[in-house]
């Protein structure tokens, strides 16, 4: 049951990507985009990694595809224009890079059986969740690093607002 819900959302996944590379207007490129970052994050479910799906969902397919959506919404695009006559070389340089990409990865593939792996390490995984496994971690080994990060983000705010108030200021002084 696992592996098919798997190979169902995989395939959703590969098919709306390729909706969103083959389709003229940027609007449902978008769209399509959110559809493959919210499966993406199902996978990532399935595979036990709760944390990262959740920042999938919140990170990549809220704040990311909505800002897209929005900064397309505002430049009035309506539709992709794609020259006439695209270079046919440039096609098949296209087709030579995929082909040359699946004669890469194919042999490791095939070499490592990542199904395999992938399924007996979740065989043998702890009961404990990755999120609080990762929560410990981060409060426990890496708490200062953790904190530093944490001042580093509130001085880039602080100097986000003061560059703004400052440009507001000097808009008020011109006028």
């Amino acid at each position: 049951m696992e592996l098919a819900l798997f190979y169902i959302i995989g395939a959703v996944v590969v098919a709306s990507a390729l909706c969103v590379v083959f389709l003229e207007r940027p609007i449902h490129n978008v769209l399509f985009m959110i559809v493959t970052m919210i499966g993406l994050a199902g996978l990532f479910i399935l595979l036990r990694a709760e944390f990262i799906a959740m920042v999938q969902l919140i990170v990549y397919a809220g704040a990311v595809m909505v800002l897209f959506l929005f900064v397309i919404m505002l430049l009035n695009l309506e539709q992709i224009r794609i020259p006439e006559d695209p270079s046919v070389y440039r096609r098949w340089i296209g087709v030579g890079f995929a082909v040359l990409l699946l004669l890469v990865v194919l042999p490791f593939v095939w070499v490592l059986k990542v199904g395999k792996v992938g399924t007996l390490m979740l065989d043998k995984a702890p009961e404990i969740s990755n999120t609080e496994i990762l929560g410990r971690e981060l409060f426990t080994t890496y708490l200062l690093p953790f904190e530093i990060a944490s001042v580093l983000l509130l001085a880039a705010i602080i100097g986000a607002v003061v560059l703004a108030k400052r440009r507001s200021d000097e808009k008020m002084t011109h006028s």
